[in-house]
């Protein structure tokens, strides 16, 4: 299908008349939302009216325990991480709110010296094991919110690559002694933290470390991981719950943990959610409702079926992590085959973005002269550090918002979808709203286009196919013992495959990495190929 036309131009005035109608603004939260180029006419707003009524209520049915998540038989409580009373029975928030103190007590204490590594020194740096949301949140906590010399300093696993590992531990080198190891694994049997947490591990006791003396656990109580931490005595466990996914967990242990780490104020940032939660909450109104207003807006610019690309452009380098954690947030959340009738709809919206003003530099050119298959998404920035003066009478803030203004203009002039969101300031409280403008907006989305918005089989299915594959090597590997030399035909045929390709990306890596086979014939002509093992 193409793509909903492009939002009709209309004269100055009526922009401004429009602007000014569209406009929400509250003035606790220190937040606006213009949606007013995104062709949302009063016609549009009735019609989705009836829809966004039974919205309101599947989210209202959410926060008060039901099964939101169907196919997994699963509560949705993220809501309740940041207001502990929504929980549906006591024991759950008494359980939440522990956990809250717990964080912060131990952020405090490591901060202060009164938990020290085994060294008797003071903990230098944090290095965070997670994959997914485990490690996107804590990415986008460190990098909005971290100041110069505030906190520890964080590195990352975030990826099974052994590059990226062999650099992260390097540059920690002998400070790996005195570095807190935070291995985060909600089922506490993912493959790629496990191997992060090997290889850490390995790395912390050459260099003189002790691990139980250094690592921390986040995981479900009772989980793989979880175990193994109570039985080796590990420094710390934090609890993450099972009616919380990864890409809704940044106000669990999985961002407040990073949080208190870096010298942050997570309460501020819990609270700045929780009030966010309350203003998209209200069922009153589609107008005054900006989550509402927002998955309005996406369903209208890629008529009900994702149509358009979502383009996130946040004007501070401190969000500049931002469309990426959005990325996880929105298509994992709505990228889906069936409607919760089994339909298939392929339903789902592409995320990508950069930081203004570097986009002006990037793709601003496609998008507004190229094709018309996307909406931007400005996020702005009002108040500017007060360190940076102005120099020969220039004012970088006044550029950075002079580049937004100027290419949000020059979008609307080609008659281009697209939404402004305006913060007074970036804080731990702003970013924890923000955070929870887009739960919501993705969660009444969801209800429009009718899919469940909290379960991920296409994640499960690549999941299955690794392992497949990684299986499949093993017994490759075992066949070859023989010693013999083996075409990839005769490979195909000992494993039992309709197809030769596995075996040959299979064999390629082997190969390159020296790992005891060796091959003859032409790379590029993979039917030349003789394999043996040495």
């Amino acid at each position: 299908m193409t793509p909903t036309a492009s939002a009709p131009g209309v004269d100055a005035h009526s922009q401004w008349q429009r602007f000014c109608s569209q406009l929400w603004h509250n003035p606790s939260l220190g937040f606006w939302l213009d949606v007013s180029r995104m062709g949302l006419d009063e016609s549009v707003l009735s019609s989705l009216r009836p829809r966004f009524k039974e919205a309101f209520q599947a989210m209202a049915a959410l926060e008060g325990g039901a099964i939101a998540n169907a196919d997994e038989q699963r509560q949705v409580g993220h809501y309740w991480l940041r207001n502990p009373q929504l929980a549906p029975d006591p024991a759950s928030g008494a359980h939440i709110q522990a956990e809250i103190d717990r964080i912060e007590s131990f952020g405090q204490q490591v901060l202060s010296g009164a938990i020290t590594s085994a060294t008797g020194s003071r903990f230098t740096d944090v290095l965070w094991i997670g994959i997914g949301g485990s490690g996107l949140g804590p990415l986008l906590m460190i990098r909005a919110l971290q100041d110069p010399g505030s906190g520890l300093p964080f590195h990352f696993f975030d990826n099974v690559d052994p590059d990226g590992m062999r650099r992260t531990l390097a540059s920690l080198g002998d400070r790996l002694k005195t570095t807190l190891v935070i291995v985060v694994s909600k089922s506490g049997g993912t493959p790629e933290p496990h191997i992060g947490m090997l290889q850490a591990r390995r790395a912390v006791e050459a260099a003189g470390g002790t691990w139980i003396k250094q690592a921390v656990a986040v995981t479900m109580l009772g989980s793989r991981l979880d175990q193994e931490a109570e039985q080796g005595d590990w420094l710390a466990r934090f609890d993450m719950f099972d009616w919380v996914g990864g890409r809704t967990s940044i106000t669990s242990a999985v961002g407040l943990l990073p949080g208190v780490l870096i010298g942050s104020d997570t309460r501020a940032f819990l609270a700045g959610a929780a009030e966010m939660d309350a203003v998209t909450r209200a069922a009153t109104s589609l107008d005054t409702n900006p989550a509402a207003l927002l998955a309005a807006a996406w369903f209208h610019a890629g008529g009900g079926r994702g149509q358009r690309d979502m383009v996130v452009l946040p004007y501070r380098d401190r969000l500049e992590v931002f469309s990426r954690y959005l990325q996880q947030l929105v298509m994992e959340s709505l990228g889906k085959k069936l409607d919760r009738q089994g339909n298939v709809v392929h339903q789902g919206i592409a995320v990508y973005g950069n930081k203004g003003s570097t986009d002006q530099h990037a793709y601003v050119q496609q998008l507004r002269d190229g094709v018309d298959n996307y909406f931007v998404t400005f996020i702005e920035v009002l108040e500017d550090p007060g360190d940076i003066p102005p120099l020969e009478g220039e004012n970088p803030g006044d550029f950075l918002d002079g580049f937004l203004q100027g290419t949000r203009s020059a979008l609307t002039e080609e008659g281009r979808f697209n939404l402004s969101i305006t913060m007074q300031k970036l804080d731990a409280r702003s970013l924890g709203a923000l955070i929870a403008l887009f739960e919501r907006a993705v969660g009444y989305y969801g209800e429009l286009v009718n899919i469940n918005a909290y379960h991920q089989p296409g994640v499960e299915a690549g999941k299955k196919a690794a392992a497949a594959l990684l299986d499949l090597q093993a017994r490759l590997e075992q066949a070859m013992a023989d010693k013999r030399e083996h075409t990839l035909a005769e490979l195909q045929t000992l494993m039992g495959l309709p197809s030769a390709e596995p075996l040959y990306w299979i064999l390629r890596h082997l190969c390159a990495n020296r790992r005891h086979i060796d091959a003859r014939g032409d790379w590029g002509q993979p039917e030349s190929l003789v394999f043996i093992h040495d």
